[in-house]
């Protein structure tokens, strides 16, 4: 059962349309030198933002990208060593060198790993709020206790009070070997889906290895569907920490109407749970991109949303998130400041 405060932070979020205000921002539009929606998805994309938050004053300068990081025991069960692999991608995260880091740095992005669930050593430049040491094998066991399921959204709500009062925008990426078979297999118990239909298989997957993390992900659906009956169940069973507490984030930014922009497969899968928990959540995502696997596509149209980016990015760590906030970015800006100086002397 969930804890009194996330029940609290539920029944506190509103929906965010605002037809008064969406029609300021459409007039805003075809006020300007330009063909009515000759930008497009640029054009949606503003008119979102400026719903979300509540304003015709549209700012955006403080920018900042979470990633949620945790170990996943089901790693191991499909054959990888996960916790290596989590070590070297928080490791290259924290230390500037992946491609979201890069993308950070050029766009002015203030870059944080939030780590909920890593079983090594804590790396320095972290945010440390560590649960436990991993998420379990969802194949042989539950994720999480209930305890440490309200734990990791609790933390994902107390993150997105601070973000909202830190930045205009936030993209949510995860980091964690095994984090996509837990999510395909709270996608595939959500949705009734097949784990066939919800396990990604990502370019550069071996078909050996796509079939091992079905099959992971077919066994963990099956031994947890008792816990089927609710969304908080659901998480628990075949979540992760990094998933609950990025589902907490997606609540919290609801509650402070915080754009979040969604990278990829799993942080799309915890808008799934977030979605569950409090339908009107959804309002405040803007998701990122569409990665080149079925998974992803069934995910998106799952939630009825349609990505501001389709580039067949399939790499992670919020590299989507980061591009897809300059382009927002970008988007306010033409909104704001194209001016018709046709009739200048």
């Amino acid at each position: 059962m969930i804890s009194p405060k996330l029940r609290t932070a539920i029944e506190s979020i509103r929906p965010m349309l605002d037809q008064n205000l969406a029609a300021t921002l459409n007039a805003q539009a075809a006020g300007q030198p330009r063909r009515a929606l000759s930008l497009g998805s640029l054009d949606d994309v503003v008119l979102h933002y400026g719903l979300i938050r509540g304003s015709a004053e549209l700012v955006l300068r403080r920018k900042g990208l979470i990633a949620f990081a945790s170990d996943h025991g089901v790693a191991a069960e499909a054959g990888t060593d996960g916790q290596a692999r989590t070590a070297g991608a928080v490791r290259q995260f924290l230390r500037g060198g992946s491609a979201a880091q890069v993308l950070c740095r050029h766009a002015g992005i203030e870059p944080l790993l939030v780590n909920v669930g890593l079983s090594g050593e804590e790396e320095p430049g972290g945010l440390n709020f560590p649960i436990a040491p991993g998420t379990a094998n969802i194949v042989t066991g539950a994720a999480m206790s209930a305890e440490q399921a309200n734990a990791a959204l609790e933390i994902g709500l107390q993150l997105a009070a601070e973000a909202a009062a830190r930045f205009d925008v936030a993209g949510l990426a995860q980091i964690g070997a095994g984090g996509s078979i837990a999510a395909a297999a709270l996608l595939s118990a959500m949705s009734g889906r097949d784990s066939a239909d919800t396990t990604p298989h990502n370019p550069g997957d071996s078909g050996a290895g796509h079939a091992s993390a079905v099959q992971c992900t077919r066994t963990a659906v099956t031994r947890h569907q008792a816990e089927a009956a609710s969304s908080f169940g659901n998480l628990r069973s075949l979540g992760g920490l990094d998933i609950a507490a990025m589902t907490g984030f997606l609540l919290g930014a609801a509650r402070h109407r915080l754009p979040v922009v969604i990278d990829g497969f799993v942080a799309g899968v915890a808008a799934v749970v977030a979605r569950a928990m409090a339908p009107d959540s959804l309002d405040t995502m803007i998701f990122s991109h569409r990665q080149p696997s079925a998974a992803h596509a069934f995910l998106l149209q799952f939630l009825s949303v349609e990505p501001l980016l389709s580039l067949r990015i399939s790499e992670a760590d919020g590299f989507g998130a980061a591009l897809a906030i300059q382009t927002l970015e970008s988007a306010i800006l033409l909104h704001r400041e194209i001016t018709d100086l046709s009739g200048a002397v």
